[in-house]
């Protein structure tokens, strides 16, 4: 069965899109650590991130940069940090998360959001891709 990643590169499950191109997706998150809280995944789907060839390993940090910058142009913080868990879906994925304390980044502080902030959100940060 398709992961949920790839169901949304699919299209078969809505996301709040930032940015896209023919090897990467990037989304907010739904279930957010801290506001702005995003996912970029390679489209192809393969379950742990150092399995990736060395070409789309190596463009994953490239795509996010200018995602990471953007995101800190709109939410509050000291900086976007990068983690890459890998457990709890298996397609690989790194997640940007905006924070100003390193005690901010728990995924036991993640917590559902609501969908129409999200989408404001979302809007913002593409514009700061510009």
């Amino acid at each position: 069965m398709a992961s949920i990643f790839t169901q949304i590169i699919n299209g078969d499950i809505p996301c709040h899109k930032l940015a896209e191109d023919e090897r990467y997706l990037s989304f907010l998150d739904i279930r957010p650590i801290h506001t702005g809280h995003a996912l970029v995944i390679p489209k192809k789907e393969i379950d742990y991130i150092f399995d990736l060839d060395d070409d789309l390993l190596g463009g994953l940090l490239p795509f996010a940069r200018p995602i990471a910058r953007a995101i800190e142009k709109i939410v509050p913080c000291a900086r976007v940090g990068l983690v890459v868990a890998g457990i709890e879906v298996p397609h690989a994925h790194v997640h940007l998360i905006p924070f100003t304390e390193i005690a901010e980044i728990k995924f036991e502080n993640a917590r559902p959001a609501d969908h129409a902030e999200l989408a404001k959100l979302a809007e913002s940060i593409r514009g700061g891709l510009a």
